[in-house]
């Protein structure tokens, strides 16, 4: 099956040997999920093709995928794959996907240089004829560590240096760097500094003070300071949809609206008037037709505005078949879900907001943020320098 664990009596046979060596690689980590591994790795592929022609990708353990032609391929693979086309095969930017059994397949009986080969394999071919290549990592250092195959392995396999990226703060960031930073030393892999992401615009300076003397203690340079951009974490109808396991009952063409705030219409048609306003996602039961008919009248309006991201209907419940005339009718979102208000409520206000192929708007906003925040002249003398130090060495015999 392919992007799963192969199991085989085990051999002699040496593992695999990366061939390429030469081309300059940077392995993107985080301290935890979700501190900005994939916004860096999409903003520095913008930012490298400004100074490199061809830049190659691989994310060589996923953990969240998709099924393309019977492959597994993991999701920020095909974001990248679709909004940089770096012309290489799915299955070789996205060589491992871990699915539900992986992990108790691999204790049951894995072999860690079948992994360790396929990675080395995939990286080959990412970067066959590119001239710098981006390796996104999976989680903090550790995580993969149960099937051989952690951040920090991989790493080491594919002998590229890495660049550790956190969310903002003072004391956590830098024990969190700390702590990852340990476990790449351990495997001999060379961290070149760190980002710290989600940034309050308004302690930029004070935080780079402060960030910089505590990552100077590590050995480390400050490479970038990212704000923290409201717009980057709103949810898009169409997330919000997929989170609540519904359907569209109208205006899908529309699904990339982004979400605001979530207003719940638990109250009557009059009060609930506050709720019209731009970005709102209304959440009410589908049997609230004085609430949908508020929504519509005011639409019909104030079409101009367009100013609802959309009108969640609960319970399952659908309105009378007048009213879906009227709804279909419209250009405005309308979702049905079989959740309650209250448990639909709590999954798009804690729901993770990853970027979406095709969220151009998003995606600009992301490149703008690296070039402006990054110091991506740095990073890339950085690794440069790493293999001109490596190569000398080679040379010498040492």
């Amino acid at each position: 099956m392919a992007n799963s664990v192969f199991l085989e009596p085990a051999t002699n046979r040496p593992e695999l040997v990366l061939r390429n060596t030469m081309t300059p690689r940077i392995f993107v980590a985080a301290t935890r999920m979700d501190d900005g591994k994939t916004t860096t790795s999409v903003g520095l592929f913008s930012a490298l093709q400004n100074r490199f022609p061809r830049i190659g990708f691989i994310k060589p353990v996923g953990q969240r995928f998709v099924e393309i032609e019977g492959a597994k391929i993991d999701e920020d693979t095909v974001l990248i794959n679709d909004t940089y086309h770096p012309h290489t095969p799915l299955k070789a930017m996205s060589p491992i996907a871990v699915e539900p059994d992986f992990t108790r397949r691999y204790l049951s009986g894995g072999i860690a240089h079948q992994l360790h080969d396929r990675v080395r394999s995939a990286f080959d071919e990412s970067a066959w004829e590119k001239d710098f290549v981006i390796i996104e990592g999976t989680g903090h250092a550790g995580v993969g560590s149960v099937f051989d195959l952690s951040n920090a392995t991989v790493a080491k396999l594919l002998k590229s240096k890495v660049i550790i990226v956190s969310r903002a703060g003072i004391g956590r960031p830098i024990d969190e760097i700390s702590l990852n930073l340990a476990l790449f030393q351990k495997h001999g892999v060379e961290v070149i500094g760190a980002i710290i992401n989600k940034v309050n615009p308004a302690k930029m300076d004070m935080l780079k003070e402060y960030a910089t003397l505590g990552l100077a203690k590590l050995g480390l340079p400050l490479l970038g300071m990212i704000p923290l951009h409201t717009e980057l974490y709103k949810p898009t109808v169409n997330q919000a949809c997929v989170q609540l396991k519904g359907e569209f009952l109208a205006g899908a063409q529309h699904k990339r609206k982004r979400i605001a705030r979530i207003g719940v219409g638990a109250m009557s048609s009059r009060n609930a008037e506050r709720l019209l306003s731009p970005g709102t996602l209304i959440i009410t039961p589908g049997d609230r037709e004085d609430l949908i008919m508020m929504v519509l009248n005011d639409d019909s309006k104030n079409a101009s505005r367009n100013q609802l991201a959309g009108m969640v209907l609960t319970d399952g419940i659908l309105p009378h078949e007048s009213v879906m005339e009227l709804i279909k009718q419209r250009s405005i979102p309308f979702i049905s879900t079989p959740a309650d208000v209250s448990s639909a409520t709590t999954t798009i206000a804690r729901m993770t907001v990853k970027t979406e192929v095709g969220d151009r708007d998003k995606i600009d906003l992301i490149q703008k943020l690296i070039q402006e925040h990054v110091q991506v002249d740095r990073i890339v003398e950085l690794v440069q320098q790493s293999e001109s130090d490596s190569r000398l060495q080679m040379t010498l015999g040492m």
